[in-house]
This record gives C-alpha cells, sequence and structure tokens, in this order.
C-alpha cells in the first residue's frame, strides 16, 4: 500500500501593511483591468461565432441571396428577346433574393439578444459586465458588422453576376451601383439591427420573430385587400411605406409613383431603429434579468 502524501503547500495571500497603516491589507495575485466596451464587443464576438445557428442562418440567407438573384437574371435572360431589355437595370434582379434572405437577418438579429433570455444566460452575462447599456451596444455593433458583410458580399456578387449574365441591359450607373450593393446592405442590416432591439423589449424570440415578420410583410398584404375607395389613402401609404417597397427603392423601381425615393428609407429605417434601441435601453435598466 502507498503511504498517503502530506498535502502540498498552498501559497499564503499576499499580506502587507499599507503605508502609514498598522493594519494589513490584501492584494490580490490577479491583475485588476479596467473594462470597456471593447471587451464587451470581444465577448459578443466570441458568442455569435461559436453558436452554430449563426453559421445555419448566415449560410442559408446567403444561399437565397446567390442562388434566386442569379436564377432570376439566368431566366430572364434565356426568355429575353432582342431588344427586350435595353432599358432594364440588372442589378434590380438582386431585389427577389435578399427580400427573402432578409428573413434570416432579422431571425439572427433576434436570436442574439432573445435566445440569451429563454436560456437564463443573460444573467451570467449581466454577471460579467454589470453595465447592461454596454452590453447592448456591444451586441449590436457586432451584429450589425456581421450583418452589413455578409449582406455587402452576397449583394456584390449578384450585381456582377447578373451584370455578365444580362450583356443587352443597360450599363448601370455609379449611384445604382452604390444603391444596389451598399445602400440596400445598410437597409439589410439596420432591419435586422431593428430585430436585434425587438428581441431585447420582447425577450421572446418565437415571438419577436412573428413581429417582425409580420412588420415586413403585413402592410403590403393588408394594402392589396383594401378595395374601399375610402380606404385608397390608407392604402397608397402601406403600399409605400413597406418594407418591400423601400428595399425595391435601392434599385431604382417602386411599387407607386409616390413615397420614398433615393436614400430615403435608409434614413426611415435609421430613424425607426434609432428610437426602438432607445426603448429598448431604457427596459433593460428598468427590468430585472
Amino acid at each position: 500500500m502507498s503511504t498517503p502524501q502530506p498535502p502540498s503547500p498552498q501559497a499564503a495571500p499576499a499580506w502587507q501593511a499599507a503605508p502609514g497603516s498598522a493594519f494589513a491589507t490584501y492584494t490580490s495575485p490577479i491583475p485588476v483591468v479596467r473594462t470597456h466596451l471593447g471587451n464587451a464587443v470581444a465577448s459578443e464576438w466570441t458568442k455569435i461565432r461559436s453558436v452554430r445557428s449563426t453559421m445555419w442562418t448566415l449560410g442559408v440567407f446567403v444561399l437565397l441571396v446567390v442562388g434566386i438573384g442569379l436564377s432570376a437574371a439566368a431566366l430572364v435572360a434565356a426568355n429575353a428577346n432582342d431588344g427586350e431589355l435595353s432599358g432594364e437595370n440588372p442589378l434590380s434582379f438582386g431585389f427577389f433574393g435578399l427580400l427573402l434572405g432578409s428573413m434570416c437577418i432579422i431571425t439572427l438579429g433576434v436570436l442574439t439578444t432573445a435566445s440569451e433570455y429563454g436560456t437564463g444566460m443573460i444573467r451570467t452575462t449581466m454577471v460579467a459586465c454589470p453595465s447592461r447599456g454596454r452590453v447592448l451596444a456591444a451586441k449590436a455593433v457586432v451584429f450589425f458588422l456581421v450583418a452589413f458583410v455578409v449582406t455587402l458580399v452576397s449583394a456584390v456578387l449578384v450585381a456582377m453576376v447578373d451584370v455578365a449574365l444580362l450583356p443587352d441591359a443597360r450599363e448601370p450607373s455609379g449611384g445604382e451601383w452604390l444603391k444596389g450593393t451598399v445602400g440596400v446592405s445598410l437597409y439589410v442590416a439596420l432591419l435586422g439591427l431593428l430585430s436585434l432591439a425587438v428581441g431585447s423589449v420582447i425577450r421572446h424570440s418565437a415571438g419577436a420573430i412573428t413581429i417582425m415578420i409580420g412588420l415586413v410583410l403585413a402592410p403590403l398584404v393588408i394594402a392589396l385587400f383594401m378595395f374601399s375607395s375610402s380606404l385608397e389613402d390608407l392604402r397608397q401609404a402601406l403600399f409605400e411605406y413597406s418594407i418591400p417597397n423601400q428595399m425595391s427603392v435601392f434599385y431604382s423601381t417602386s411599387l407607386t409613383d409616390s413615397g420614398p425615393s433615393g436614400w430615403d428609407p435608409l434614413w426611415i429605417a435609421l430613424g425607426v431603429t434609432a428610437a426602438a434601441f432607445a426603448g429598448a435601453f431604457a427596459l433593460l435598466e428598468k427590468r430585472d434579468v
């Protein structure tokens, strides 16, 4: 039988007397570092890239945007007659894939905040970073950058291939290239950021996703069934300010002859998202986790 070994001696805490004091004080061997927003951003980046649902959601998004965008252009190119596409903007065929793919960005935005409330992980997050506003700001920064970069890469790829597939279409101007790539990518990223704020307010994944999908689709669907002439003004407003119509403005097309134009949809999305985040910050400070 082996002889029991005595426990190894543990290092004694570093007790020392403070200058000018007769009492000993304790000095922690762990360095104390003042944290900042960058630390919270690094933590949220680790979360979002290590969760399997992020890769699946973004993978489906890229598949929808690229697959539908290229398929639409290829189908039109195969069936168009000579001269039929002479005045067509080839970038506009990327709209269909982005409209459907935006559902993936909405879902990911909600999950970035609401999923932590469902699992209870939000308590650990708040213990590690007691500044609640900093946590929400870090989530917003990381998510917006991820959503914007992925959307931009997908939109640029679709735009370049669509222009090559449709040589009979007109050459897009520099402004149309900027709006059809950077502009629409900023809009989709803001739409996801709005979903993140709604997820923080609702704190329930399914409920927040339902609200956001309703926000995207309901105005247009409701307007389609407004047949009464007395509701014509409301019907027109729902058409003009529906998210599908605002997204189509970035491709120089629109469901109506009036309403937002140019970069107006981006400023509308920015204002709505800022208001939603103001409410999310206020509620986050008042409610328990």
